[in-house]
């Protein structure tokens, strides 16, 4: 595994009240107020297409708040520091934010625009170096520019931003495809447990380890329990899976990452699934910093372990977990956040790396919108057309 630090920014918290300042809030909830996250959106292009419009993920579930951003770099901050978060959620962040930001470069010259659009595109790439889907959409978005170049750069403007509406709109028809080759994984009264949040706050609807759940209720089966790691150090186990299924009216209980065994050994838990953020040809798989410890939890107790994977998130240019580049984050995440005061003596050595890579081994299946994958993997992918 490659380890990329992206903690060498300003102070975490300071950066992130910056940044609000320059950011117009278009719409604030409290706790407390009905609300479902089926009807949340991760990410909007604004009607008159002047704007991002991102839930503010930060913030979730005291405070659920839709921020109005325009600016590169305001995209750029929003995925860096988890704004918007999920790596299919982060695709269409990407696409919609490269359209915007595209449609801003004042030139009819198609080389002088091909030039400005790859300085935006290489900058945005830059924000976040694990999730798969960053980099995907934003060389979709590339592809689309190139094969019209006989095009006006006007024509082309609005192509860029036909095709971020096209990848959002197929991201909600993966994840509905997901939820339903899931969804025929497990049976009525059964146990499930999730890692970090791979629900419909990280997609643009149903979610992708939550989408089997979801359906589920579409299905008008109700009678399963899920189990949520709270998913130290950012809680997005505690803030956002447990928020979005809890309010769903699924069964929800909350665990800290450590009673994991506790609950698989009492026999609560039948299945696993989890999402992912990169998954390399032979299947190894980055997900959640915590999550390939649940996978040796799961082999040893005899439970399925599923990883839930758009074929986006398959990068078959990798052969192994190894080649995945693993974020490190700022050691205040871990020993300052969410604390009322800090919680650990000054001067302590942090390792705060934002992923872990589970090994193909260990995994049932991997669950895509084109079908089931088991082992081989990569001669699974390849059935599957994947490349």
């Amino acid at each position: 595994m490659k380890y990329v630090d992206t903690s060498a920014e300003t102070a975490y918290n300071k950066h992130i009240a910056d940044a609000i300042l320059r950011i117009g809030v278009v719409e604030q909830l409290l706790w407390g107020q009905a609300m479902d996250a089926l009807k949340l959106d991760t990410v909007l292009l604004s009607e008159d297409r002047s704007c991002l419009e991102i839930l503010d993920q930060t913030l979730l579930p005291g405070t659920v708040k839709v921020l109005r951003i325009e600016k590169i770099e305001d995209i750029f901050e929003a995925i860096r520091f988890l704004r918007v978060r999920g790596a299919p959620a982060i695709g269409v962040c990407a696409a919609y934010g490269i359209a915007l930001t595209a449609s801003r470069i004042e030139t009819q010259d198609y080389e002088t625009f091909l030039t400005a659009f790859r300085e935006q595109k290489n900058y945005l790439a830059s924000s976040r170096p694990t999730a798969v889907n960053l980099f995907w959409a934003l060389n979709r978005m590339e592809r689309t520019l190139l094969s019209h170049a006989d095009q006006t750069v006007d024509k082309i403007k609005e192509l860029l931003f036909a095709e971020a509406q096209a990848i959002r709109d197929e991201d909600v028809a993966i994840s509905r495809s997901i939820g339903e080759i899931g969804f025929g994984l497990f049976k009525p009264g059964d146990g499930i447990l999730t890692h970090c949040n791979a629900g419909t706050l990280a997609t643009a609807k149903y979610g992708t380890a939550t989408a089997p759940m979801y359906v589920a209720l579409e299905h008008g089966m109700t009678d399963f329990r899920v189990y949520c790691d709270e998913t130290r150090p950012l809680l997005q186990g505690a803030r956002l899976t447990a928020f979005e299924l809890h309010g769903a009216g699924i069964d929800t209980t909350l665990i800290c990452d450590n009673m994991a065994s506790t609950v698989m050994k009492s026999g609560l838990v039948n299945l696993v699934f989890v999402g992912c953020d990169r998954v390399a040809a032979n299947g190894d798989t980055a997900n959640k910093i915590g999550t390939s410890g649940v996978a040796v939890l799961a082999k040893h107790y005899g439970i399925p372990f599923y990883v839930c994977a758009p074929s986006s998130t398959i990068d078959m240019s990798l052969a192994t977990g190894a080649q995945i580049p693993i974020e490190e984050r700022a050691a205040s995440e871990v020993t300052e956040m969410w604390y009322k005061e800090r919680m650990a003596p000054e001067g302590v050595k942090v390792y705060n790396p934002a992923f872990d890579v589970t090994d193909h081994s260990l995994i049932t299946g991997i669950i895509t919108e084109k079908g089931l994958c088991r082992a081989p993997y990569e001669k699974a992918f390849r059935e599957l057309g994947i490349e």
